[in-house]
C-alpha cells in the first residue's frame, strides 16, 4: 500500500492517498490499482511508475484515480468524506450483528460422502438429535440477537431424518415473532432423498429456500456421494423435480463439491446442470475438515489443479452464456459482487471482519454454539477455538466469548500480514478456520495457505477478464454481479 504527498510538476500538481496494485498475470499490460475503499482502476505500467516516482500523469490515468481516491488534486477534503462514506458501506454488514443462525438439528446422514466435512454419524445412530430443550435454547439466543431480518437456516447431517424438530423450531420462532416483529427467512440443505408430500406442503407454507448436492453426471455424483444402492444420482434427481413442482424453480438452488475426479472434467459437470434445467452452479473446493482432511490424499488436489479446471469451466460458462444460454457460476458472481458494487458481501465467508461470529450463530445438535459452521467442524475435529459457549449461555456472554476475542483479533483482513498490502483484500476475508484446521494457528502463513492461493487466482482470473476490454465478457460480469440483465444495471 502506498500514499502520502508527492511533488510534482505544477501543470499537474497531485497528493496520494492509500491504495494498493497487482499485476495480473493474464493481463501484463495492465495494472491493477485499488482504493482504500475497494473501488479500481486499469492503469498503464507508466502512469504506475508515475506514482512511485511522484511524475506527472497520463490525462486519462489521472482523471481515473482521482475519480476512485487513490489522488487527490486541489485542496478539497470531498475526496476524504467519499472513502469514509463508501467504507462504510462496504463495512454496513457489521450493523445489526449476526443475521445468519444455524440450526443443526442432528449429526445423522444416511451417506457416507467422501468429502464430509461434518463428520456425520449413522443414520441409525443414537443421541446425535437436537432436544427439544436445545432448541427452546437456540431460539431465546436467535431473538436475543438484534437483528431485524434474519435468515434461520437448517443442516446436519440430513436434517429431514429430524424433520419433527425442524417442525417444532419453525412454529415456535412464528409463534414468537408475533411479538418481536422480525423479518425471518428460512433455508434448508438437504440430499431431499427424504422428501414427503408433508415436508414439501410444510417447506412450501413457510417459504424456504432449498440447497442441494450435485456433482454432476450419475458416475462422478455416485462415486462422491454413494449410497449402499448405487442410486444416489437418481434420488437426487427425483428430489430436485418434486422441490421444483412444489415450491417453484427459484426456490431450490445446487452446489457441486470438487474432488480430484470430479477435475478430469469440468465442461461435463457444468452440461449437467444445464441440462437439468439449472441456471446457477456453484464450484466449490474441498473444505480441510472432517472426514474430506482425512481422506485428502485420495480426493484432494492442489490449489493450482483446482484453478486450472476452474479457469476451463469458467471459460465453458462464458461460452454458453453467449450462445444464449444463461448460466451463473455463484462463486465467481459473489467475487464480482465485491469488486463491482460498493455493497458488502452476501456470502460471509469473504468479509472483512470475518463473518464468524459477527455475522453467523451456530447452534449445534448437543448445545454447543459456534461462530461459524466451520467452527462447529474444527469441534468435531477436537480444536474447540471457536466453539462461543452454550445455548444456555446468555447472548452477550457468547458474543463476548474468547472464541469472539480470538476471532476480533485474527479476523480483520487488512491488519494480518500478507493480506494488508495485497490488492484483493478489499473483496476477501481472512479464513481463521481454515488456518487453523491446517496450521493451528488462525492467522496462518499466506505463503503456505491453500485459501489464499485459491483466491489470488480466482482474482486474476476475474479481473483479467475484466480488462480484457471484450464488451461480451464485461456485460456477462456485470449482469452477474448485479444479480439482473445488463439493461436493468445500465
Amino acid at each position: 500500500m502506498i500514499g502520502g504527498a508527492q511533488p510534482v510538476g505544477a501543470s499537474d500538481r497531485y497528493e496520494l492517498l492509500p491504495f494498493r496494485f497487482a499485476r495480473l498475470p493474464g493481463a501484463p499490460r495492465e495494472i491493477l490499482v485499488t482504493s482504500e475503499a475497494g473501488e479500481f482502476a486499469f492503469v498503464s505500467p507508466d502512469d504506475l511508475g508515475a506514482l512511485a516516482e511522484g511524475r506527472s500523469l497520463s490525462e486519462q490515468g489521472a482523471d481515473e484515480l482521482e475519480a476512485i481516491q487513490v489522488i487527490r488534486r486541489g485542496a478539497s477534503d470531498l475526496p476524504f468524506r467519499l472513502l469514509a462514506t463508501k467504507l462504510r458501506t462496504r463495512k454496513s454488514f457489521l450493523r445489526g450483528g449476526p443475521k445468519l443462525h444455524i440450526f443443526v438439528v442432528t449429526l445423522r446422514c444416511d451417506h457416507s460422502c467422501r468429502y464430509c466435512q461434518v463428520s456425520r454419524v449413522s443414520d441409525q445412530a443414537g443421541c446425535f438429535d437436537m432436544s427439544e430443550d436445545t432448541a427452546e435454547a437456540a431460539i431465546d439466543r436467535l431473538f436475543d440477537a438484534p437483528g431485524t431480518e434474519l435468515t434461520v437456516e437448517f443442516q446436519g447431517g440430513e436434517p429431514l431424518l429430524a424433520f419433527a424438530r425442524i417442525r417444532h423450531i419453525v412454529e415456535t420462532i412464528a409463534r414468537r415473532n408475533e411479538a418481536h416483529r422480525r423479518q425471518i427467512r428460512y433455508t434448508i440443505t438437504s440430499t431431499l432423498h427424504h422428501l414427503s408430500d408433508d415436508i414439501l406442503a410444510f417447506l412450501q407454507q413457510h417459504q424456504f429456500h432449498v440447497s442441494t448436492s450435485l456433482d454432476g453426471g450419475a458416475e462422478t455424483h455416485d462415486s462422491n456421494r454413494p449410497l449402499p444402492g448405487r442410486n444416489s444420482h437418481a434420488r437426487t434427481l427425483e428430489g430436485i423435480a418434486r422441490v421444483r413442482e412444489a415450491l417453484g424453480e427459484d426456490r431450490l438452488c445446487a452446489l457441486t463439491t470438487l474432488t480430484a475426479k470430479s477435475l478430469e472434467s469440468p465442461e461435463a459437470i457444468v452440461d449437467e446442470y444445464v441440462r437439468l434445467g439449472f441456471r446457477a452452479i456453484f464450484l466449490r473446493p474441498l473444505s480441510p475438515f472432517g472426514f474430506a482432511a482425512k481422506a485428502e490424499g485420495r480426493i484432494g488436489y492442489s490449489a493450482e489443479q483446482y484453478l486450472a479446471f476452474y479457469a476451463r469451466a469458467l471459460e465453458h460458462i462464458f461460452r454458453l452464456n453467449r450462445a444464449g444460454t444463461p448460466i451463473v457460476e455463484v462463486y465467481a458472481s459473489l467475487l464480482l459482487g465485491s469488486m463491482l458494487t460498493p455493497f458488502p458481501s452476501g456470502y460471509v465467508d469473504l468479509r472483512s471482519p470475518v463473518g464468524a461470529g459477527f455475522g453467523t450463530m451456530v447452534y449445534n445438535y448437543d448445545g454447543g454454539v459456534f461462530a461459524s459452521d466451520e467452527g462447529r467442524m474444527l469441534a468435531e475435529m477436537g480444536i474447540q477455538a471457536l466453539r462461543l459457549g452454550s445455548v444456555h449461555d446468555r447472548y452477550a456472554d457468547l458474543i463476548a466469548s474468547d472464541a469472539m476475542q480470538l476471532l476480533a483479533g485474527a479476523g480483520l483482513a487488512e491488519a494480518l500480514p500478507g493480506c494488508s498490502d495485497c490488492a484483493f483484500v478489499h473483496y476477501c476475508g481472512p479464513d481463521p478456520a481454515g488456518s487453523l484446521a491446517t496450521s493451528g494457528d488462525p492467522v496462518g502463513h499466506r505463503a503456505f495457505s491453500e485459501h489464499c492461493k485459491r483466491h489470488t487466482g480466482l482474482f486474476n482470473l476475474l479481473f483479467a477478464k475484466l480488462a480484457s476490454g471484450d464488451a461480451s465478457t464485461r456485460r456477462i460480469c456485470e449482469e452477474w454481479a448485479f444479480g439482473r440483465p445488463a439493461l436493468e444495471v445500465a
